[in-house]
């Protein structure tokens, strides 16, 4: 038996139950909300304040005038585009054996470029965005027979339930309103065991910046995993750009997901 002395010094368990009631430490707790409010008013907040229709026509407005212009240029000093190459060109996310892929919002063919480069000679490369004159641009650049150009909205695709085994999604669904929207749409479209490379633009204050002049939203990463298990989606795993991105937790979310 220890001593009298010796017990005095012995730390006490805690139970369960105390543990549990252990009050939150608002020290540690405030920096992370004062981070969360100040990503929220930093934030551009257009896709909450008026109809999907109407920020609809105001981010083709965006993407057909200067903004969208130096899209590409934004792309390759940001990253974004030489890091893409790299996902692809080491296989990250495999586009072997991949016969109909759908680029969502191509821009100005920032991904395509990717996808003629590593996608089997087979494949069908359809790039849809809902401007024409950004597609247009991607046409200039990419110098390509292959890919099939159509004008088109991501909440209302039109194309056949089952069209595509393989799609890429790059910073797109922020531009809709409800990541359940643009995820459900895209599910409808791919075919049972079909893969898609979906990189979207996150709530951290990098992410609202972005927003500003872009004028799109941002999405939690928590969120966007459990409306892929809604709409058939399978959180297959986390992409990182680089060892260097996934240890800081850079670079927006990139994942690849599955079709169930």
């Amino acid at each position: 038996m220890p001593s009298k002395r010796l017990t005095e010094h012995m730390p006490r368990k805690r139970s369960t139950a105390t543990l549990a009631k252990r009050p939150r430490n608002p020290e540690r707790d405030e920096p992370r909300k004062r981070g969360k409010v100040i990503n929220r008013f930093v934030e551009n907040d257009l896709i909450r304040r008026v109809s999907y229709e109407t920020y609809r026509d105001k981010v083709r407005d965006v993407y057909d005038g200067p903004q969208g212009a130096v899209l590409a240029a934004c792309s390759l000093i940001s990253l974004h585009s030489p890091l893409g190459d790299r996902l692809l060109r080491t296989r990250k996310f495999d586009l072997r054996g991949a016969r109909r892929i759908l680029d969502v919002g191509s821009g100005a063919g920032q991904i395509a470029k990717h996808l003629l480069k590593y996608a089997d000679a087979e494949a069908q490369v359809t790039c849809f965005d809902i401007s024409a004159e950004m597609l247009r641009r991607a046409r200039n650049r990419l110098k390509s027979s292959v890919p099939q150009y159509l004008v088109a909205d991501l909440a209302r695709l039109p194309f056949a339930t089952g069209t595509f085994d393989c799609v890429t999604c790059g910073y797109v669904l922020e531009h809709v309103p409800d990541a359940a929207l643009g995820l459900g749409e895209l599910a409808r479209v791919m075919q049972s065991g079909g893969r898609m490379m979906l990189l979207a633009t996150e709530d951290s204050f990098s992410g609202a910046f972005t927003s500003r002049f872009w004028r799109c939203r941002t999405y939690n990463r928590a969120e966007i995993k459990r409306v892929c298990g809604e709409v058939g989606l399978r959180w297959h795993k986390e992409l990182w750009f680089t060892p260097f991105h996934k240890m800081i937790r850079a670079g927006g979310i990139c994942a690849e997901l599955v079709k169930e």
